[in-house]
């Protein structure tokens, strides 16, 4: 009998080694939802762990999917940290109480602008919109560059314009909330219903019109320069970037720690490190262009500043709580008109 209970007590005290063991083994591996492109995840992801030595596992999406999961996910959320796509998009989440406050230490050099005050998200770049053109169809049509909104409004354009969808894109949705800001809501929308009747090529994710501009599928795309930027250094070197002169619009691409994920303190520790000098400067080693948020970080010689644009000035806060109905008008009014 004494054998029996000793044996018992021995499998006992094992299984809770082995469940301890098991606990610290898990412990420490963070999920990662990533907007950015893979390549610059892949080459974050890699020197965070080598850093810190902390495991992590990734999953690459465009930031309308990575709120849809999130919102899918939100009484037993299995990923920690949202990190990269347009900062609207992490208002909305917040809104929505998708997204867990943190003031990190770092984000005091980033400017305040570029961050939430609450300190729901906080971003890491900056990139704008802009027209990307396959140069040798404009010399085939007979067209210079786009200059202007209006210019997509010609007929060669039709059947010729590439652009994603705002229900999964970020980038949309900020070409969207751009032009509502420049005209205001009534004629931004007939806008955006003569521009879908020159039937527009709708992609899931905002890069992915740059490729089929540099591969001649489409003539035009309206996507973010920094995206076309890298295209171009890949090959498609028949691209040629322009902006509207009335104005553009731009994103900040954010970083943000999702309510209720696991591995708290390690979320807390990779949003710390993504405001780093270093961390930002990963971007450009895997052809990322934009413009960054750490006053002490380079941002890449080809990176296209602000400044230099006719910039608006684009009301991020107003375009991520107004983003599910804008959104909602798009497919009722846009996408449910039809195209001639």
């Amino acid at each position: 009998m004494k054998r029996i209970t000793l044996g018992i007590v021995l499998l006992s005290l094992m299984v809770t080694l082995l469940l301890t063991a098991c606990g610290r083994e898990s412990q420490g591996t963070l999920t990662v939802y990533a907007g950015l492109y893979e390549d610059h995840a892949i080459k974050a992801i890699e020197t965070f762990q080598k850093q810190t030595g902390i495991k992590v596992n990734y999953v690459r999406m465009s930031s309308g999917e990575i709120l849809a999961r999130i919102r899918g996910e939100r009484n037993a959320p299995k990923a920690s940290v949202w990190y990269g796509g347009p900062a609207d998009t992490f208002i909305q989440a917040k809104t929505e109480g998708l997204l867990e406050p943190y003031h990190s230490q770092n984000a005091a050099s980033i400017p305040r602008e570029y961050r939430d005050p609450s300190g729901y998200w906080t971003g890491i770049y900056v990139g704008s919109i802009a027209f990307v053109s396959n140069k040798t169809w404009l010399q085939e049509v007979g067209l210079q560059a786009p200059q202007s909104w209006n210019d997509l409004l010609q007929p060669e354009y039709r059947g010729m314009i590439s652009m994603a969808d705002p229900r999964s894109s970020g980038t949309a949705y900020t070409t969207m909330a751009t032009l509502v800001q420049l005209f205001g809501e009534d004629q931004a929308f007939d806008y955006l219903r003569r521009l879908h009747r020159q039937n527009v090529i709708y992609t899931t994710s905002g890069s992915v019109p740059g490729r089929t501009v540099g591969m001649g599928e489409s003539g035009t795309a309206v996507m973010f320069a920094h995206d076309a930027l890298k295209y171009y250094k890949e090959g498609f070197q028949n691209l040629v970037i322009s902006f509207p002169t009335e104005g553009t619009g731009y994103e900040i691409g954010a970083v943000g720690i999702i309510k209720g994920g696991p591995n708290q303190e390690e979320a807390r520790q990779f949003v710390d490190w993504a405001l780093t000098k270093q961390a930002q400067e990963l971007g450009k080693q895997v052809g990322n262009y934009q413009q960054l948020t750490n006053p002490d970080a380079v941002a890449p010689e080809e990176a296209i500043p602000l400044e230099k644009l006719n910039a608006i000035p684009y009301d991020l806060e107003w375009a991520g709580k107004n983003r599910e109905r804008l959104i909602g008008r798009w497919t009722a009014e846009v996408l449910g008109s039809g195209a001639d």
